[in-house]
């Protein structure tokens, strides 16, 4: 008997761990960085370069869709391109390519008028085809933790300033900051605030590894080979 009254209140308890995973992550919008120029690459659409036969794009998409609730591309390019993607298409509502700040600050502004249940968004860069498949989770419990306002990932002792976790609540410092300050380094805003890192390990190669260049596509086609990293 008492075994059973064990098994039955470990059941309940892997229950309630499911659902918890659940709800969590149903509060954390992803938003996918595609706003830049891509002046490194030689301008154009990066974010539709092909790597290994599968948009780059399309790559981030799949890693993170699992990791989060609702799904949107912070992008300036024209909506059409984003067509197959089947997400919500949200421009910076800072205008003149202003940087990723702010792309941070169009998902929260977003979030805040479409999910204002929503506390968090988490932010991926659209070049970045390796994203861990737990980076949202790790970054979650970093935040419970630490009480923090800002999670930030980093991997070889770098920092990845673009995938993090944010308070959606900061969207009006943020604003005040991009137009009185003309802020738009990343680390001098989130130095205000509480900020936590997390360091993921590498292994073979670089989980935050991104495309900047077109010598970075055959790299990464490379890592995603030897590796055995699904397209």
């Amino acid at each position: 008997m008492g075994n059973v009254l064990l098994c039955s209140r470990l059941i309940t308890v892997l229950n309630m761990t499911e659902n918890l995973d659940y709800l969590s992550v149903k509060i954390v919008i992803g938003v996918i960085l595609a706003g830049g120029q891509s002046r490194r690459f030689g301008g154009g659409d990066k974010f539709l370069k092909k790597l290994n036969g599968k948009l780059l794009i399309d790559h981030v998409v799949d890693r993170v869709r699992s990791q989060t609730g609702d799904l949107i591309i912070n992008s300036n390019s024209d909506a059409v391109l984003f067509k197959t993607q089947s997400l919500p298409i949200v421009p910076d509502s800072i205008q003149g390519y202003a940087g990723p700040l702010a792309g941070v600050l169009a998902g929260m502004e977003w979030v805040l008028k479409n999910k204002p249940e929503s506390q968090w968004i988490a932010t991926f860069p659209s070049d970045a085809p390796f994203i861990p498949l737990d980076c949202v989770k790790k970054m979650q419990l970093r935040a419970e933790k630490e009480k923090a306002d800002i999670v930030c990932a980093a991997s070889g002792g770098r920092k990845h300033p673009v995938c993090a976790l944010w308070r959606v609540d900061l969207a009006s410092d943020l604003r005040k900051a991009m137009l009185n300050e003309e802020m738009r380094k990343i680390d001098l805003w989130t130095a205000r605030h509480r900020l936590s890192i997390v360091e993921f390990p590498n292994e073979s190669y670089d989980l935050f590894f991104n495309i900047n260049r077109p010598g970075d596509l055959e790299r990464a086609e490379g890592i995603a080979q030897f590796n055995a990293i699904k397209p």
